[in-house]
């Protein structure tokens, strides 16, 4: 019998400009449908997508825009994880990101996988 799990890990690395983040956004929530607890973490320009208004000019159609998909993500109990380097290297803090995001390192991302999380990457 296959081994199962009920957590997803997304790794998002790209931001505002590409439509992989709203697409990474619906598989996530799609994820939190299913039943699955979902991690999201951000690394290089993915952090602008949770800057504060980063983005609310990004709608991917047929997707929901993309903060909208944020704000229900996070609304439903998903967890952004963003990491702390891209935060620093773009100069943002803590209180430049939407509420909710929290500023941590891959250990946290690497410890769900260890526990079995099944994983994607955008």
């Amino acid at each position: 019998m296959a081994d199962t799990t009920d957590k997803l890990v997304v790794l998002v690395t790209r931001g505002i400009d590409s439509e992989l983040s709203s697409v990474a956004f619906t598989i996530a929530n799609g994820g939190i449908t299913a039943g699955l607890k979902v991690f999201i973490f951000l690394t290089s320009s993915a952090i602008d997508l949770v800057r504060r208004n980063g983005a609310t000019m990004t709608h991917v159609p047929p997707l929901d825009p993309l903060a909208t998909l944020i704000k229900d993500f996070l609304a439903r109990g998903g967890v952004i994880w963003a990491c702390p380097p891209c935060v620093k290297s773009r100069g943002y803090e803590q209180s430049d990101l939407i509420d909710g995001v929290i500023i941590a390192g891959a250990s946290v991302m690497h410890a769900e996988i260890k526990a079995g999380a099944a994983t994607l990457s955008f």
